[in-house]
């Protein structure tokens, strides 16, 4: 692999060339005077670049893409404005751990009166991301690969800064690479494309503990997040030989699809059957999983008595949400295949290494597949007449529908607001790679961004976005970038001219309350969506639905632009995982 710069090369180029040798992903961004230089020598290095409409969008694309396509994703933004500008899409990915690095042009270091100039290592810090920054020339590829470093190994989001006066330093005739964070070269190798760490076996008393505790149990159920993707075989190995359930967190939705012994989500968007049987639990084991409010109910779905064992990575992690049995440090798949391998061995408390029934009774199993999924759940239908005469279809009759039309191959992303555990529960995905949830940092409008990312890192998928008209209006100026990359993208606007989760919030708690500060006039937002260059259909009724056919038909079956659903919604009076969601707030 050849790090040695061409003659006349600037340390941007050889920052960039040392990425695209690393084996970086996709890069997103905006691109100003500040990050010109570096974005193109990207694509003169075979890294792909999709220049976006504003930076948020940039960095929530990039944090998709990273999530759907194990690997390393990119941004590019300007120094100062653009950094900012992309604030809350980076910390989302802080906040999810999720491989990242955003090159962010710095003013220089004696340019303290440049209307660019902030301290941007702080900022970067505030929501978690790790700043790091190019500090020379002869310092430019060692920087740069211990950045790549810690956002693959460390699992990570960095914020590389890059001074302007620094990426304009012709680079040295021979660069070097450092596997620390000094500014010397420690030695004259070129960089080397890295791959993810190796699994990390667990401790072998932990292993035991593990095994014992299985072994006892009587309705043991495992819940995996999103440390525990590409864990199924071990995972599910595991479940049969214990008589485990098994459930995902949101993150990881998919992860178990087609298991008759699933779930599906645990946690606020739980059916009440999957609900009860996981509260019923005598055992739960999170792999990868933060057993946060969010999948355990505030604490709700554990039963009383019930032992919590959590596995991970990160040590910090174990017990950082709730209080744990057993902390198990260990990569999923390595921990689950340990401790079947002790059970079969005679290891556990039985010392059979016989597999159990367990909690996988022939009557959960009938359970589970009549009523665990809530497409299977009977709900009054709602559509109807709103206050101004005109149709309101019901949003779960809307999903429902859309979920039996769309292809199965497909990967759905969700905005966050009172409409999201439709998209969330009501459409199935493939697999653990079908589902994109970016909530960590519950804002609003990152959806449409995080759909094209997912998109871009899932090719041979349908993609579809579940949003609101609140989150789809605040992100809208990346339709744009929808319509330019030729996305088949279908896109579900739940539209209650609200933002819906506080109206319902709110006006539970006081029936009186003004509620003037979150409601809207009705916005026409299929033509909006026409202006943009979409197909678009405003939705009242199942039979508007007839739309989706028509444009899942053009192109000879090969749709080339995105499909916009203006859904007039009917009041569900609160979604049912909202009342669990504002117990933490």
């Amino acid at each position: 692999m050849n790090a040695q710069p061409t003659a006349g090369s600037t340390v941007a180029e050889v920052v960039a060339q040392t990425l695209a040798e690393l084996g970086a992903g996709h890069c997103f961004g905006v691109v100003g005077s500040g990050n010109f230089a570096v974005t193109n020598a990207l694509v003169a290095h075979g890294v792909p670049f999709t220049p976006t409409r504003h930076e948020g969008g940039a960095a929530t694309m990039a944090d998709a893409y990273a999530r759907m396509s194990g690997r390393v994703g990119l941004v590019s933004v300007h120094q100062g404005c653009g950094l900012t500008n992309a604030a809350t899409g980076i910390g989302e990915a802080a906040k999810s751990r999720t491989p990242l690095i955003v090159l962010a042009a710095e003013a220089a270091g004696a340019s303290v009166h440049s209307n660019f100039a902030m301290d941007q290592a702080s900022l970067a810090r505030s929501f978690g991301a790790v700043a790091e920054r190019v500090h020379s020339a002869a310092s430019a590829v060692a920087d740069t690969v211990r950045a790549f470093r810690t956002a693959l190994e460390g699992r990570r989001t960095v914020v590389l800064n890059l001074p302007l006066d620094v990426q304009s330093q012709p680079a040295p005739s021979t660069v070097h690479t450092a596997h620390d964070a000094g500014h010397s070269p420690s030695s004259a190798r070129p960089p080397q494309r890295l791959s993810p760490p190796a699994p990390v076996r667990p401790a072998e008393e932990s292993v035991r503990e593990l095994a014992a505790l299985i072994a006892g149990a009587q309705r043991p159920v495992f819940v995996a997040g999103r440390g525990g993707r590409g864990a199924r075989k071990e995972i599910l190995a595991l479940a049969e030989h214990a008589g485990a359930l098994v459930a995902t967190s949101a993150v990881a939705k998919g992860l178990f699809a087609g298991e008759p012994f699933s779930l599906g989500i645990s946690g606020g968007f739980s059916s009440p059957t999957s609900a009860e049987l996981i509260a019923g639990a005598d055992l739960i084991v999170a792999f990868g999983c933060a057993l946060n409010m969010w999948t355990m109910r505030q604490g709700h779905l554990i039963g009383e008595g019930a032992a919590v064992v959590q596995v991970d990575l990160d040590h910090a992690a174990l017990g950082a949400h709730r209080p744990v049995t057993l902390g198990v440090v260990g990569d999923s798949g390595a921990t689950a295949a340990a401790v079947l391998e002790a059970l079969g061995a005679g290891l556990g408390a039985t010392g059979t290494g016989a597999a159990r029934t367990g909690y996988r009774t022939e009557e959960v199993r009938e359970r589970i597949a009549a009523s665990s999924r809530w497409q299977d759940v009977l709900t009054e239908d709602l559509s109807g007449p709103g206050a101004d005469g005109l149709e309101r279809i019901d949003p779960r009759e809307l999903t429902r529908r859309l979920d039996a039309l769309l292809p199965a191959e497909r990967i759905v992303a969700v905005d966050s607001g009172n409409f999201m555990g439709y998209p969330s529960q009501y459409l199935d995905v493939p697999d653990e790679f079908g589902f994109c949830f970016t909530q960590a940092f519950q804002s609003i409008g990152l959806g449409l961004a995080t759909a094209i990312g997912a998109a871009l890192a899932q090719p041979g998928r349908l993609p579809v976005l579940g949003t609101g008209d609140g989150g789809f209006l605040m992100g809208i100026a990346e339709l744009e970038t929808a319509v330019r990359l030729r996305l088949p993208l279908v896109c579900i606007v739940y539209n209650d001219a609200a933002y819906g989760a506080e109206v319902h919030h709110f006006g539970a708690d006081d029936p009186g309350a003004d509620l003037s500060t979150v409601t809207f006039p009705d916005t026409d937002i299929a033509a909006l969506a026409r202006g943009f260059g979409c197909e678009a259909a405003t939705v009242r009724t199942l039979a508007d639905l007839s739309a989706v056919e028509r444009w899942l038909a053009s192109g000879d079956g090969r749709p080339d632009r995105p499909l916009v659903l203006d859904a007039k919604i009917a009041s569900d009076g609160g979604a049912w995982w909202l009342h669990e969601a504002f117990k933490g707030h």
